[in-house]
């Protein structure tokens, strides 16, 4: 008997290789998820200009964004809610905690969120021209929108990540991660306390589902080896000057050494 509604997911046409450079751009979810990314010694950039919620403003920061871009950007939508200046009629990516009176707030179209998304990947594909893109909804609810606002907006969200798939099935390739917190995990446990965000266990589990779909062999192979490294360096000792750790850390260095042997991106910073 199938006691959960399992999300299905469709393979994409790529493959992340081990410490894979990747540029992770969008809301607070990107953070979560980017950071797990690091952990796990990708090279990766999250959020370069601080957290973005729509898709115009992650089209700011790629815009703006002076390195050279990775072969694998993910771009996670959290909301179709904008910002406009007064004074200039530009949609500002931080208020900067400025008075209210001073913005306007409005919501995009479906249309000009696909715009947006569009002119990223073509921005993207223009400076990287084997660059990949995983497009990703925010499965965090907006409470200051009410769950029904909050709703219509992912609505908008999720039909325009789908119009980008269509559009460029060959760079592009949706990740469910909406789906999966709402339909998969569909249990208040996996929420932290504030009863929207995904706790550490829903990060995970996201995040294990991205690796089966998403990571090759070898790179599976290489979390694998990885883990007991990054777990002896990251151990606190009770008695940092005691021979016994001295032997330990040494044991562990020589271990990083034969990995950045084997797995030359490691290497890098």
């Amino acid at each position: 008997m199938e006691f959960r509604t399992k999300v299905k997911i469709e393979k994409p046409n790529f493959e992340i290789a081990p410490c894979e450079k990747m540029l992770f751009v969008g809301s607070c979810f990107a953070d979560n998820i980017g950071k797990r990314f690091q952990k796990e010694r990708f090279h990766a950039v999250v959020n370069p200009d601080g957290v973005m919620y729509n898709p115009a403003s992650i089209l700011h920061t790629v815009s703006r964004f002076e390195d050279m871009i990775p072969s694998i950007v993910v771009l996670t939508l959290g909301t179709n809610h904008v910002y406009i200046l007064n004074e200039t009629g530009e949609i500002v990516d931080n208020c900067r905690k400025m008075p209210q009176h001073l913005f306007t707030e409005r919501e995009l179209s479906q249309e000009e969120c696909l715009q947006y998304l569009s002119d990223t990947v073509i921005m993207l594909k223009s400076r990287n021209k084997n660059v990949k893109v995983i497009v990703t909804v925010s499965p965090i609810r907006y409470a200051k929108y009410g769950y029904h606002g909050s709703q219509l907006s992912k609505s908008v969200l999720l039909l325009a990540a789908d119009d980008l798939v269509k559009l460029y099935p060959k760079i592009c390739t949706y990740f469910p991660a909406y789906e999966i917190l709402n339909d998969e995990l569909r249990d208040y446990r996996f929420y932290s306390a504030d009863m929207l965000h995904p706790s550490e266990q829903a990060i995970e589990y996201i995040w294990e589902t991205i690796k089966e779909n998403y990571f090759s062999d070898v790179t599976k192979q290489f979390l694998i080896e990885w883990k007991p490294i990054r777990e002896a360096l990251s151990h606190r000792p009770f008695n940092p000057d005691s021979q016994e750790y001295k032997d330990f850390i040494s044991l562990t260095m020589q271990k990083l050494e034969e990995m950045k042997k084997k797995y030359p991106g490691l290497n890098e910073e």
